[in-house]
């Protein structure tokens, strides 16, 4: 592509901002126990993406140089020079602006959290270069979607989120783990942080697991919490499949699978969640 706008978004892979909207999606359905506004709905889905694209824009530009070196990433728009880095910057501040905008239209709170919100998800890029913990904070910064979502439909903040924001939190960073296995002798080599470099493959895919399990968990006492019935509740035995089928693909010795396992199967998962998570609502209704 020539056009500098789409390859950004190819860039940033936009088409990923399913793995976080549909857990954004069923806080505000549960927060409203019911369908949300349209109002709230479209400026939640505007939010989600200046701060997706922000975030992702955000990462490739601290990263260019890192990217350039890896095998892997090497063809990314930056170090191939598909795209420049002066654009990828005023992409990036539009999307930021896009964000505080949105957050602005929503509520006074939502507004007030953004400076944090911002903080963690672009933070998030420096983390590879000092803890092995990036995982957890790429976690808490997709966790942000359902705590922002519920804080738009409520004004507040409150406790009956929380296990799904902490879900997402462990769930992302257990596939995190796991993608990352990809750069374990990469990493190492550039003393980059990450729990396979860190601890090896195998106690990497052990500590995915523990991490998934204790996702499966929070989404079982978010549903208890918020009073969900038995559509919710069915919906967490095909998601626990998923996660199963995820570790199953990807071993220490074979990482052939690693994109059907990180894309498609969380992809499927998020959405799964919510159309449970919604039918369940809706029927209660």
């Amino acid at each position: 592509m020539t056009n500098p706008i789409g390859v950004t978004l190819e860039m940033i892979k936009f088409q990923h901002t399913v793995f976080a909207l549909p857990f954004a999606f069923l806080a505000a359905f549960t927060a409203a126990r019911g369908i949300p506004s349209i109002r709230t709905v479209v400026w939640i889905v505007v939010a989600m993406i200046g701060a997706r694209s922000a975030a992702m824009a955000f990462n490739r530009l601290v990263d260019a140089r890192i990217d350039s070196e890896n095998p892997r990433t090497s063809a990314r728009a930056l170090p191939a020079g598909l795209v420049s880095q002066s654009f990828v910057i005023i992409f990036t501040i539009a999307s930021i602006a896009l964000f505080v905008v949105a957050a602005w239209q929503l509520n006074r709170l939502a507004l007030m959290l953004t400076p944090l919100a911002l903080l963690v998800i672009l933070g998030y890029s420096f983390t590879k270069r000092f803890t092995s913990l990036a995982h957890l904070v790429l976690g808490l910064a997709l966790a942000i979607a359902p705590a922002g979502a519920w804080v738009a439909v409520r004004g507040t903040l409150d406790v009956a989120v929380l296990p799904l924001s902490l879900a997402v939190l462990l769930w992302t960073s257990g596939f995190d783990i796991l993608y990352s296995m990809q750069d374990l002798e990469f990493d190492r080599s550039r003393g980059l942080y990450s729990i396979p470099s860190r601890l090896g493959g195998r106690k990497a895919l052990i500590t995915a697991r523990f991490l998934h399990a204790g996702a499966l968990g929070a989404l079982v006492l978010f549903g208890v919490l918020n009073r969900f019935g038995a559509i919710y509740f069915a919906g967490l035995f095909p998601a626990a499949g998923l996660l199963i089928w995820q570790h199953s693909v990807v071993r220490e010795d074979d990482l052939s699978r690693i994109n059907a396992a990180f894309f498609n199967a969380n992809g499927l998962l998020a959405l799964l969640l919510f159309a449970c998570g919604a039918c369940d609502i809706l029927v209660a209704a």
